[in-house]
C-alpha cells in the first residue's frame, strides 16, 4: 500500500507573449481595430476584455494539465463539460501491474494527522480494499469487475484540456471555500501557477480567491 500527495503538471500552455498576442489579434477583429495593436498593447487589451466581460475572446487559447488526485476529486472535475478529458482507466489498468511493486496507491487525506484515530481508521479501510482487490485478481477476476471494491481515495491521473475561459470557471468553483478540501488542495496551487504564467488572463480570479 502506497500513500502519496496530489500533484499537477502543466503539459501544454503557450508562452505568455503568444497567449496575449493571439487573444489580441482575435479580439481586435470584433472592433476592427487591428491597426491599433502595438508591440506592447496586448496585455492591457486582454485585461480590458476581461473587465468588460467579453470573455468569449479568451476561448481562443487553451492549456492542458495532468492532475494526480483521488477519484473523488476526479469525479467532480469531469462534470465540467467544456473541456477534453483523458483519465487512467480502472477497467483496463491492473493496479498490481508491478509499477508499484504490486501495491495500490492512495491519496493522503491531508486533513487528518497520521497519529489520529481518523487516519488510522482510513488507513485500515484502504488496506482492506487493497487486499480484497488483489485477492480478486489472484482468483482470475478481471480488473473491470474487481474495480467495484476500489474506494474514492484511490490515486488516479487525469489530463484536462480547456480553453482559458473554462479554466477561469473551473478555478472559481473549485478553489472557492465551499469546494471540497481535497479539491482546493489540488486546484489552488494550480491556479497560482496559471496566474504566475499568465497574469493578464487570471488576475481577477486569483485575487478573488486569495483575497
Amino acid at each position: 500500500m502506497k500513500i502519496i500527495e496530489p500533484s499537477h503538471e502543466i503539459l501544454y500552455m503557450p508562452d505568455y507573449a503568444e497567449i496575449l498576442q493571439h487573444i489580441e489579434k482575435c479580439g481586435r477583429t470584433c472592433y476592427k481595430s487591428e491597426g491599433k495593436g502595438t508591440i506592447d498593447s496586448a496585455e492591457a487589451f486582454v485585461q480590458r476584455l476581461i473587465r468588460r466581460g467579453h470573455l468569449s475572446v479568451i476561448e481562443h487559447m487553451s492549456a492542458s494539465v495532468r492532475i494526480v488526485c483521488d477519484r473523488g476529486v476526479s469525479h467532480e472535475l469531469v462534470r465540467h463539460r467544456l473541456m477534453s478529458v483523458s483519465q487512467q482507466s480502472t477497467r483496463y489498468c491492473r493496479y498490481n501491474d508491478g509499477k508499484d511493486d504490486g501495491e495500490l496507491t492512495f491519496i493522503k487525506p491531508f486533513y487528518w494527522d497520521v497519529t489520529t484515530l481518523e487516519f488510522q481508521l482510513w488507513h485500515s479501510a484502504m488496506k482492506e480494499c487493497e487486499d480484497t482487490y488483489l485477492t480478486l485478481l489472484e482468483h482470475g477476476v478481471t480488473p473491470e469487475l474487481a474495480r467495484s471494491v476500489l474506494p474514492n481515495s484511490l490515486k488516479t491521473e487525469i489530463v484536462i484540456t480547456a480553453n482559458m475561459r473554462e479554466w477561469r470557471h473551473i478555478f472559481r468553483l473549485r478553489c472557492d471555500s465551499a469546494a471540497h478540501p481535497q479539491m482546493r488542495e489540488v486546484m489552488r496551487p494550480l491556479l497560482r501557477e496559471f496566474y504566475d504564467r499568465c497574469p493578464a488572463v487570471f488576475f481577477d480570479v486569483y485575487y478573488s480567491i486569495t483575497g
